[in-house]
C-alpha cells in the first residue's frame, strides 16, 4: 500500500539482500519431469493439468550479469484452471541451489509481498540472507506471479498520475474527480487485458505455485511470504493442506479485510500512532524542536499541513500540499525516529531550505500497478459498486480519523473493475505455521494479524512488542533478534514454539540498513 517497500514506489518487494555475508549456491542444472507421486491435484482434475505437472523445465543462467548458479526457466500454466485445456501463460521462476547432500529437505518457495511485487530475484538475495543451518536444507525458488513482470505481464498503459492512489477526498470536487479516475482505469485495463484479469487472483497464484511443486517433483513445500505474501501463502494452505511443510508468514494481512478493509484500517490504526509519535517526539524536543508537550507536536504537523495547502512544499523534486504531506507522514508515524526526521525536513522544505525526501528507488510502472489491481479486485466481489457507499464512508472516517480518513474510505478502480471469475477463498485451516508481527506496522496492522493467527488455528506467532516498521525478518541489523531466532529455529528444525512468543523491541530505534521494509499495496 501508500509508502512501499522502496518508499512511495508502487510494488513492493521484499528486500532480503540487506543482510551481508555471501553464501554462493551450488551448481543448477536441469530438472527433469517430476515423480508421480508429487504430481498436483488428484483424479480427473489431475489427468486435466497433466500436460502443465509433466512439463520439463529449460534452466538457464538468468542473465550474463549474475552469478552462474542463479538459474531461470519458464513454467507454463493454464489463464483459467477452470479450462485447462484453454489458453497458457508464462510463469517466470527462479533457483539457487544450496541445499546440501544428505541435509537437503526440499524447497523454499519466497513471496515479496504486493501484489503486484516481483519475485524473480528473491533465492539469490535469500542465499545471502538465510543462516547455513536453514540454508543447507533447501534449494531456493523465486517467482514473478501470473501477470507480473516476466510471467505475462498485465499493462494497460497508464500514465503516473492515473497511478496514484490513494487519493485525498477533501471536498465534493475531489471525490468528483476520483470517480472519474477510478471509473476510467478501470475501463481502460479492461479495453485492453479484460480476458486476462479476471483470472490474475491470489487463487490462480496459489495453483501455479502447486503446479510449481509438482514439476519439481517435490512432495511439499516450504515458504517465506511477506505482507501480501501472507494472503498467498494463507490461501496455497487452504486449498492444499497437505502440501505444506515449513510455513513462515510475516506481517499479516486480515483474511476478513480482504481488500477493501485493507486499505480502511490505515486510518484508525495510523490515530494511535500519531499520538505515540507525537509524545516520543515531544520528550525529544531538545533533539527536534518540533515541540516539547504531545499537543505542542501536534499542533506543529498541523501548522505544516496548513502551511502546504496556502504554498505547497517543495522537497527533492517533489511538490506536497496539505493531502501530500499528510500522505508521505502516515506510514513514518509508525517508526516515530522517521516521522520525526520527516516533519524537520518539510519544516526545512517550507522555510525554503534545500533537504532531501527519504530514499526512493526506481519510478512506479504500469505493470505493477495493474497487476495490483487485477487481484485486489478479482479476490472479492464485496467492493461496493455505488459510489454513494464511498461517499457515505468518506463522510464517516473523515469526521472520525481526520489524519487519513478521507484517504483510506475512497472510491477504487475495483468500484468498476469486472468481478473475478471464481470466489474469493475463505482462510479457515488447522495447517502448522509460524506467524511473525511488529507491534507498530504502518502497512498490516497488528490487529490484522491477530486476525489471521485466528484464522490459521494450527499458527503460532511471534509478537515484536514495541517493534516498528513493515516486514519483521531480513532487515540487517534492524531486524528483532528474538524474532529471526525463533523463526529460523523453526525453519531449520520443523518445531513450532510450544507457545505464541513475545519478542521486544526498542522504540524508535534508528535503522542501521537503508533499504526500506517490504510493503502491502499500491503507494508513490
Amino acid at each position: 500500500m501508500q509508502q512501499s517497500a522502496f518508499r512511495r514506489r508502487l510494488v513492493p518487494v521484499l528486500a532480503l539482500g540487506v543482510v551481508a555475508g555471501l553464501a554462493p549456491g551450488l551448481t543448477a542444472g536441469t530438472a527433469s519431469a517430476a515423480p508421480t507421486a508429487a504430481r498436483a491435484g488428484a483424479g480427473a482434475d489431475a489427468e486435466r493439468l497433466a500436460p502443465y505437472t509433466h512439463q520439463k523445465l529449460a534452466w538457464k543462467r538468468c542473465s550474463a550479469d549474475r552469478p552462474a548458479t542463479f538459474r531461470c526457466a519458464t513454467l507454463k500454466v493454464p489463464l483459467d484452471y477452470r479450462k485447462p485445456e484453454g489458453k497458457r501463460i508464462d510463469v517466470a521462476i527462479s533457483r539457487v541451489k544450496t541445499s546440501v547432500p544428505g541435509k537437503r529437505r526440499g524447497v523454499l518457495t519466497f513471496n515479496p509481498g504486493g501484489p503486484g511485487g516481483p519475485g524473480l530475484d528473491l533465492p539469490l538475495q535469500a542465499a545471502e540472507a538465510l543462516p547455513k543451518a536453514v540454508r543447507q536444507q533447501y534449494d531456493l525458488i523465486g517467482f514473478d506471479p501470473r501477470g507480473v513482470g516476466r510471467s505475462t505481464p498485465v499493462a494497460c498503459g497508464l500514465d503516473s498520475g492515473e497511478m496514484t492512489f490513494p487519493r485525498p477526498n477533501r471536498t465534493a470536487r475531489e471525490f468528483t474527480a476520483n470517480k472519474n479516475w477510478a471509473k476510467k482505469v478501470a475501463d481502460q485495463c479492461h479495453r485492453r487485458m479484460g480476458g486476462v484479469l479476471p483470472h490474475i487472483s491470489t487463487r490462480n497464484t496459489a495453483r501455479d505455485m502447486d503446479v510449481l511443486r509438482a514439476v519439481l517433483g517435490e512432495k511439499k513445500l516450504n515458504y517465506y511470504g511477506v505482507s501480501y505474501g501472507t494472503a498467498l501463502g494463507a490461501v496455497y494452505a487452504q486449498l492444499f493442506p497437505r502440501r505444506v511443510d515449513r510455513w513462515v508468514i510475516d506481517s499479516a494481512v486480515d483474511p476478513k479485510l480482504m481488500w477493501r478493509g485493507m486499505y480502511r484500517i490505515w486510518a484508525p490504526e495510523v490515530e494511535p500512532a500519531f499520538k505515540r509519535w507525537a509524545k516520543w517526539t515531544a520528550e525529544r524536543s531538545s533533539t527536534y524542536h518540533l515541540g516539547d508537550s504531545a499537543d505542542r507536536v501536534t499542533r506543529t504537523f498541523w501548522n505544516l499541513v496548513k502551511r502546504a495547502d496556502r504554498k505547497p512544499i517543495k522537497m527533492d523534486g517533489d511538490e506536497y500540499d496539505g493531502a501530500g504531506v499528510r500522505d508521505l507522514l502516515r506510514p513514518e508515524f509508525f517508526s516515530v525516529r522517521g516521522g520525526a526526521e520527516l516533519v524537520v525536513k518539510l519544516k526545512k522544505a517550507a522555510a525554503g531550505k534545500r533537504v532531501s525526501a527519504a530514499p526512493e528507488a526506481g519510478t512506479p510502472d504500469d505493470n505493477g500497478d495493474v497487476s495490483h489491481w487485477a487481484v485486489v479486485c478479482a479476490d472479492n466481489s464485496t467492493w461496493p459498486r455505488d459510489a454513494e457507499t464511498y461517499r457515505r464512508d468518506l463522510k464517516h472516517d473523515s469526521a472520525r480519523y481526520p489524519l487519513f480518513g478521507d484517504f483510506a474510505a475512497g472510491i477504487s478502480p475495483c468500484a468498476y473493475w469486472a468481478k473475478g471469475a471464481e470466489p474469493v477463498t475463505k482462510v479457515n485451516n488447522k495447517v502448522p505455521m509460524l506467524l511473525v508481527q511488529n507491534e507498530w506496522d504502518s502497512q498490516t496492522p497488528l490487529v490484522g494479524a491477530q486476525s489471521m493467527h485466528r484464522a490459521l488455528k494450527g499458527s503460532r506467532m511471534v509478537t515484536v512488542d514495541e517493534g516498528e516498521g513493515h516486514g519483521v525478518l531480513f532487515n540487517g541489523p534492524a531486524t528483532n533478534a528474538c524474532a529471526e531466532n525463533t523463526s529460523m529455529a523453526y525453519l531449520a528444525t520443523g518445531r513450532l514454539p510450544a507457545k505464541d512468543v513475545t519478542c521486544h523491541a526498542t522504540p524508535g530505534a534508528r535503522k542501521r540498513t537503508g533499504a526500506a521494509p517490504p510493503a502491502f499495496g499500491p503507494g508513490r
